[in-house]
């Protein structure tokens, strides 16, 4: 792991990067924390690993107190970009099927898995700078962050890249549904009660639809060394 103190001393930097599915959080938090030497946080895979935990014993999706004791109780690690262990076990290509997919928005919208999940993710940043991806990261699980993005891309752009991803792994899928289903996640996510989806007021708000991932990677980058080279205060992790 870089040495990711050298931007502000001693200071762990927390950059958020919230957005909905398929804006490209994911590949641009991946790459940004590279740049940076920072820790890179998927937290939609962490719920996407409670939902695979939920469906492998047979714990229904809608049932809010078992899926909270599973939230608790899981052990749930990072130790690289594009992996996540689920009580020892890698499920970084489990967690990526369709149906898990599907349920980790279901799973997230109940309040005590949030709950459960803010606190590990609130905990990964105790040593480190970490540029952390997800729904509510600038509004929830670290509101005082001082670098913070909402991403976003049409609902079209979105799903096609869907589309090349599934395509990509070999998954079968009708392109008809694509958009009907990125376009009922927002809803859901959006109209949850319990930390929906909402832009922060002082994150940066980029369009993603019709840029490249360079560009959008070299606007986060920009921002955050703006703030961190200026004497501007930036969120110190304490948790």
């Amino acid at each position: 792991m870089n040495d990711n103190t050298s931007l502000m001393g001693e200071k762990r930097i927390i950059v958020a990067i919230d957005g909905p599915a398929g804006a490209g959080k994911s590949t641009i938090a991946r790459s940004v924390a590279q740049k940076l030497g920072f820790v890179y946080v998927d937290t939609g895979a962490m719920y996407r690993a409670i939902a695979l935990w939920a469906r492998r014993t047979s714990v229904d999706w809608s049932d809010m107190h078992r899926l909270e004791q599973l939230a608790l109780s899981a052990q749930l690690e990072l130790p690289g970009p594009g992996r996540i262990l689920l009580n020892g076990e890698d499920v970084s290509e489990a967690i990526r099927e369709p149906e898990i997919s599907e349920g980790a928005s279901k799973v997230a919208a109940v309040a005590g898995v949030r709950r459960a999940l803010v606190e590990k993710q609130r905990a990964l940043s105790s040593e480190h700078s970490i540029v952390m991806e997800g729904r509510d990261i600038g509004t929830v699980v670290f509101p005082e962050a001082g670098v913070k993005v909402y991403l976003d891309a049409s609902a079209e752009v979105r799903a096609g890249r869907r589309a090349e991803e599934l395509k990509a792994r070999g998954v079968e899928f009708a392109e008809a549904d694509l958009i009907r289903e990125i376009e009922e996640r927002d809803r859901r996510d959006r109209a949850r009660p319990h930390s929906p989806l909402l832009q922060a007021p002082d994150a940066v708000y980029i369009d993603s639809s019709f840029a490249a991932p360079e560009q959008v990677e070299a606007e986060i980058l920009k921002l955050v060394r703006s703030r961190t080279s200026n004497g501007k205060e930036i969120h110190r992790a304490t948790c």
